[in-house]
């Protein structure tokens, strides 16, 4: 079986290589360039399964990178793990709204940003429902339909663009309006129980999805101290 490949677009050398070296040491098949024009042509030419990208390049910034990825159909399903020294929650919030599936902060853990690639990867290879015999769910009178054998969101019948990251939750709470769901539930239902992941990590990726749901946002409420939870209202799950 081939490895599955990342590219590290990262201009600091020594942490670009540390970042290949774990990744190499822990069954990718990591390549590494420092600039971003270089990272999309690299991209064009042979999509890797996951981009780790850093969002302070000196060409091209690794927010439009991510914008430019996500707008090409063939590229759409490739893994954006943003690492960043910015710690600043919006800029974050920006990276996932244009399409990133997760961040790291640094200076960071090599072990974290391994087991983060890892989560990216097996979402996408199994982009699974958490209850398997439900495969497409319409809620609050049809406006909301997410369909898990296509991957696809759409509102009033328009397709909404979420990241692996943000289907996994939203499919997740739409299950099962009214239940509330914990920070860890979430975490170990869409990237698996082995991964660690703070809890801000989870209020970051919620804030981005409910902009992404516009004037839906609002049924996806925040439960203090405990999570989150799909406010209840009309629903019907279809085989």
């Amino acid at each position: 079986m081939s490895r599955p490949t990342v590219l590290i677009v990262e201009d600091e050398p020594d942490i670009a290589n540390m970042i290949q070296f774990n990744l190499n040491l822990a069954g990718f098949d990591a390549s590494v360039t420092h600039r971003g024009r270089t990272a999309m042509e690299l991209i064009r030419k042979s999509p890797p399964d996951v981009l780790v990208l850093d969002l302070m390049l000196p060409d091209l910034n690794g927010l439009e990178i991510c914008k430019r990825v996500r707008a090409i159909d063939t590229q759409r399903r490739i893994g954006v793990i943003m690492v960043t020294a910015k710690g600043d929650e919006s800029d974050i919030v920006t990276g996932i709204e244009l399409g990133a599936d997760d961040y790291v902060c640094k200076p960071f853990s090599p072990k974290v940003l391994v087991a983060r690639v890892k989560s990216v990867i097996r979402q996408s290879d199994r982009a699974r429902p958490s209850l398997p015999n439900v495969r497409r769910v319409s809620l609050l009178g049809g406006r909301l339909v997410i369909d898990t054998e296509r991957h696809v969101t759409q509102i009033d019948g328009s397709e909404v663009a979420l990241t692996l990251t943000e289907f996994g939750m939203l499919h997740f709470l739409a299950q099962r309006p009214g239940f509330v769901r914990t920070r860890d539930q979430i975490i170990a239902t869409v990237h698996g129980k082995d991964v660690v992941l703070s809890s801000r990590t989870v209020d970051v990726h919620m804030t981005a999805l409910r902009r992404k749901l516009g004037e839906l946002g609002k049924w996806v409420e925040t439960v203090r101290g405990v999570g989150y939870r799909f406010a209840e209202g009309e629903v019907a799950p279809v085989e």
